[in-house]
């Protein structure tokens, strides 16, 4: 199966990505992620002004199948959050990297983009 992957975007390895657009980044998880959960059916976020560190975990994606954590692609702080994923979840699943956005951030550090996947080393690791 062939999933999406901009080419617009990076990648985590744990299948998040990030959308990059001067000091903001928009975060979310991928198309393989969201096929490989299932139905999402609740999503847990953090507040606009939390801190977010790249690497760890910054909220929870629940589906029929699974529970799992999402990881922050970069640090900064959270300057926009996806109030529509609360009430609609299916989101993520109907368009993961359009409506299905989970966080806007104000990047700390640009440079935290270097060590993530390209779309194709991303692609690579799905297929």
């Amino acid at each position: 199966m062939s999933f999406d992957v901009p080419d617009d975007l990076r990648y985590l390895e744990s299948h998040e990505w990030v959308r990059v657009a001067g000091d903001t980044a928009k975060v979310g998880i991928t198309a393989f992620a969201q096929d490989e959960l299932g139905d999402v059916v609740f999503v847990e976020l953090p507040e606009e002004g939390a801190e977010l560190t790249a690497g760890e975990d910054f909220g929870v994606v629940e589906s029929i199948k699974a529970v799992s954590d999402v990881y922050a692609p970069v640090s900064g702080t959270v300057t926009a959050v996806n109030d529509r994923l609360r009430d609609e979840p299916e989101l993520l699943n109907e368009d993961p990297f359009g409506d299905g956005w989970m966080l806007e951030v104000k990047v700390a550090d640009e440079s935290e983009t270097d060590d993530l996947l390209s779309p194709d080393a991303y692609r690579d690791q799905i297929e």
